[in-house]
């Protein structure tokens, strides 16, 4: 009888760490890995996307969530300081491709960098609200005090005119994302900017020639990074270099 009893239980261990290990390799498939390097926008920090941090987690990437003076100096110069400096964190881990996610003015520092430098074991880049023709706020703030003293040297680069840092960056030779709102918060900034926009950026100049693919959400500038859908989407990009589509998504 003990015999048995002992049988039985080595069975029930056997058959346990069986499913146990069959529960693990199934969501070990279900994990993507790779780096994803995080860029906030002007005048924010890391702690921006936070959440974004954690998602990417959760589903299996290394994360680097990279802070940086936004403030302070041009795009230029927090480009080649910043970005540098997550590649090797990244590389640090061996985790193997590196990707881009940014939001706002983050997305132009990795357009700078990406042209005047390789990444070989670059992946994809997915940009959030970027203003990648610049933004019209910007044409007509610029110069005064208030507007210098918020958003700092960088800030004065992201107008919509042919001097404007965004327009004299050349098309993207890599796989970029792009997903931006049509919701503002701030109705006083939207009388600046024509047509469709998030409160910062419009619609048509959140688009980048070359890019792979555009996705418009009911989202404001300041919060797009933290919307469920958006979050999955990011990572559905990531994973295959398109968006899902569903009813109340456009690709305008």
């Amino acid at each position: 009888m003990l015999k048995h009893m002992k049988k039985s239980l080595y069975s029930i261990i056997t058959v346990t760490l069986l499913l146990a290990l069959s529960f693990y390799h199934a969501e070990a498939g279900n994990k993507v890995g790779g780096c994803v390097v995080l860029l906030h926008g002007l005048a924010r920090t890391e702690k921006s996307l936070s959440k974004l941090e954690q998602y990417l987690e959760s589903v299996g990437f290394f994360v680097v969530n990279i802070g940086y003076s936004s403030r302070q100096k041009t795009v230029q110069e927090l480009s080649v300081e910043v970005i540098p400096t997550a590649i090797a964190l990244c590389n640090e881990q061996n985790a193997g491709k590196v990707h881009f996610v940014t939001h706002s003015m983050g997305g132009i520092l990795v357009r700078y960098y990406l042209e005047h430098n390789k990444i070989p074991e670059l992946g994809r880049v997915v940009m959030l609200s970027p203003p990648n023709q610049g933004s019209e706020v910007v044409d007509k703030l610029k110069g005064t005090a208030i507007f210098e003293w918020l958003h700092g040297p960088a800030g004065q680069q992201l107008g919509t005119d042919d001097s404007s840092l965004p327009k004299t960056l050349g098309a993207p030779v890599y796989e970029v994302g792009i997903i931006t709102g049509d919701k503002s918060i701030n109705p006083i900034l939207s009388l600046l900017i024509p047509g469709k926009d998030d409160g910062k950026v419009s619609v048509e100049n959140a688009k980048l020639h070359g890019m792979k693919d555009f996705l418009v959400v009911h989202k404001a500038h300041p919060f797009i990074m933290n919307d469920e859908e958006v979050l999955r989407q990011v990572v559905v990009f990531l994973k295959n270099g398109l968006f899902e589509r569903e009813t109340n998504q456009t690709n305008d």
